[in-house]
């Protein structure tokens, strides 16, 4: 269903996230539920319009993980959760 937002036209959609990711969501206020929309929708835009491939910024985004203390163990706990 397409809504209008601020004046930005939007469409629902579902993704699969972490148990965590969903459960902060979920229990965070409707105002907190709007910006965090925002976030992911201007994210995802961004990623969707780079010119580099995915492989290559998903490549940038295990680099970052990695540096915050995100281990091999940890994304496999993390991905294995379904």
């Amino acid at each position: 269903m397409k809504t209008k937002v601020r004046g930005m036209e939007t469409k629902a959609i579902t993704i699969h996230v972490s148990l965590e990711a969903a459960s902060a969501y979920e229990t965070a206020s409707a105002d907190q539920q709007r910006k965090l929309d925002a976030v992911l929708s201007l994210k995802l835009a961004e990623v969707t319009r780079a010119k580099r491939p995915l492989e290559v910024i998903m490549s940038e985004m295990s680099r970052r993980a990695q540096e915050r203390g995100l281990t091999p163990e940890i994304l496999d706990s993390i991905l294995n959760e379904r």
